[in-house]
């Protein structure tokens, strides 16, 4: 099958926006036909036998099934509905002490074992140019087990005309408040992946995600002057139960600015803030640059989590191995051994996790069969590890892999990919509220925007979709053209409250691109409402002579 087509859907959020869409196009009634178990086993002992009698010390397959349903709106009309399947084996190897990989397509006994043959000859290939032999941390075999995300309602069993009426009432709702263009998506994912290797596991995994992006475009037609204001949505790993924006769930914005969720979302009631807030833009005055303190929403600080911290403490990005495409990193191996280096203030504490519930990240064992656990990577400030799978653990003197391997489909190797990376609490009561009360001077920012930073993570500038000044603890007009530029150790080293746990809650990105070939990967990064003091805020309406 073909791994990767896509769907182009111009306009969307801030530009043009490619939507990997992976596999053939499938009838509906087809995503709910699942594999057999005895099946999946039967071939994975297939490619386990060939790999070993050919030579492999060690041997892993992936056997996955990946369904995508994928509905976009315009206005009042729906554009788009595709439902996609892509279906085969990967095999990993390990020989003379080098690793070989093969896929395919054919899920048959004769080809996934020549596809296991081709991966040993490969792995002898690759040896004769390997300097140092792989090293595995070693991975107790767990027999036959299976983990499911934890849904409630199925997106698969919900009728796609009742889906596209939630899209569309949304647009409507953003029309009628006062957008002149509205567009709204559905992303929904379902990985079916089976996982054996011989060291004695047989992980049988269901995995599933969405997503419920919206945006909202008004117009000044005297001016021909625009804004837009993105949704508020979270991608989830959650099942269709996540659109039923529950009122227990709502989470009160500084100030009452709009309306936040913590773990459901009202899509209907935030296209209609967009609608509103978008035609507001229009006459928002522009912010007068200068030295700031930020009170950041979860919706804005999660992708400056997820830059800032996420990607530069990527263990391979540290080494060198990401040089070529994406950069390195600044938090270098020689900072971590001091144990002593300051990456933030002492109310930073960074977990790293692949479990916690409703998250994008959220499996119960990793491609590389190791169970998901969670990890420190500041603490207090400091910083104390880093994301590491069973071939580099052993560099930071890990025991054992962190459990954050993970390939985007059967036909593409597993690496090292980001878990959930997630800024802890505050340890003391604070409300957002009682957070603004003390900010003389501030803009509290809402939801997130374009960015840009350096190829080693450290020189960065953010945007967001919603600002607003902050005058003597009171939050006052809504501003615009805000871009808050740092480097990643100011800025968090100014990092000065926390609100608690009742206000944490989780961003993400649904479309996490690294490696070569380029894969694809989902994340969360959660944290409270935080507040950063003596940011430099940029107008990025006006020119630089």
């Amino acid at each position: 099958m073909e791994r990767r087509a896509f769907l182009n859907i111009s306009g969307f959020a801030l530009g043009s926006m490619l939507v990997p869409v992976f596999g053939n196009a499938i009838a509906a009634e087809e995503l709910l036909n699942p594999l057999a178990a005895k099946f999946k086993k039967t071939l994975a002992d297939t490619a386990l036998t060939a790999a070993t009698q050919a030579g492999a010390s060690y041997c892993d397959v992936r056997i996955g099934r990946y369904l995508n349903q994928f509905i976009t709106t315009r206005d009042l009309n729906v554009e788009n509905v595709v439902n996609t399947e892509s279906a085969g084996v990967g095999v990993r190897v390990i020989c003379n002490g080098a690793y070989g990989f093969a896929a395919t397509s054919d899920m048959s006994p004769d080809s996934v074992a020549a596809a296991a043959r081709q991966a040993v000859a490969i792995a002898k290939a690759n040896a004769k140019l390997q300097a140092t032999p792989v090293q595995l941390a070693p991975v107790k075999g767990v027999g036959e087990v299976a983990w499911a995300t934890p849904i409630k309602k199925d997106w698969r069993t919900v009728p796609i005309k009742e889906k596209a009426e939630l899209l569309i009432a949304a647009n409507k709702a953003g029309l009628d408040s006062g957008a002149n263009f509205m567009r709204s998506v559905l992303f929904q994912v379902n990985q079916q992946k089976y996982f054996a290797s011989t060291d004695g596991s047989y992980i049988d995994q269901d995995v599933h995600r969405l997503w419920a992006p919206i945006s909202a475009t008004a117009v000044d037609k005297a001016s021909n002057k625009f804004r837009s204001r993105q949704g508020l949505s979270t991608p989830v790993g959650m099942g269709y139960e996540y659109l039923d924006g529950r009122a227990e769930d709502k989470v009160r914005a500084a100030g009452g600015v709009c309306t936040l969720y913590k773990n459901s979302y009202d899509m209907i009631e935030d296209a209609r803030a967009c609608g509103r807030q978008a035609r507001e833009k229009l006459t928002a005055k522009s912010v007068v640059p200068g030295k700031y303190d930020l009170v950041l929403s979860p919706e804005n600080l999660w992708l400056t989590i997820h830059e800032s911290v996420g990607h530069p403490t990527e263990l391979d990005r540290v080494l060198g191995y990401e040089a070529n495409y994406a950069g390195t990193s600044f938090a270098t191996l020689d900072k971590w051994e001091t144990k002593k280096f300051k990456y933030g203030s002492e109310h930073v504490n960074i977990i790293a996790d692949k479990v916690v519930p409703g998250s994008l990240g959220a499996v119960g064992y990793d491609d590389e069969g190791v169970k998901c656990k969670r990890w420190d990577i500041i603490k207090d400030g400091i910083l104390v590890n880093y994301q590491a799978t069973r071939d580099r653990a052993h560099i930071i003197g890990e025991k054992e892999s962190h459990g954050c391997s993970y390939a985007d489909s059967w036909s593409s190797v597993q690496f090292q990919r980001m878990p959930n990376i997630s800024l802890a609490a505050g340890a003391k009561k604070l409300t957002p509220d009682e957070m603004v009360s003390d900010v003389k001077k501030g803009i509290y920012i809402v939801g997130d925007g374009s960015f840009s930073i350096d190829q080693q993570r450290y020189n960065f500038q953010f945007g967001g979709q919603l600002f607003y000044e902050i005058n003597n603890g009171k939050i006052g007009a809504q501003i615009e053209d805000v871009a808050y530029q740092s480097n990643t150790l100011e800025f968090w080293n100014a990092c000065s409250a926390i609100c608690d746990e009742r206000d944490w809650r989780m961003g993400g990105s649904f479309f996490d691109g690294k490696g070569q070939p380029s894969q694809v990967s989902t994340v969360s990064h959660g944290s409270s409402t935080t507040r950063f003091n003596g940011i430099n805020v940029l107008n990025t309406a006006r020119k630089i002579d």
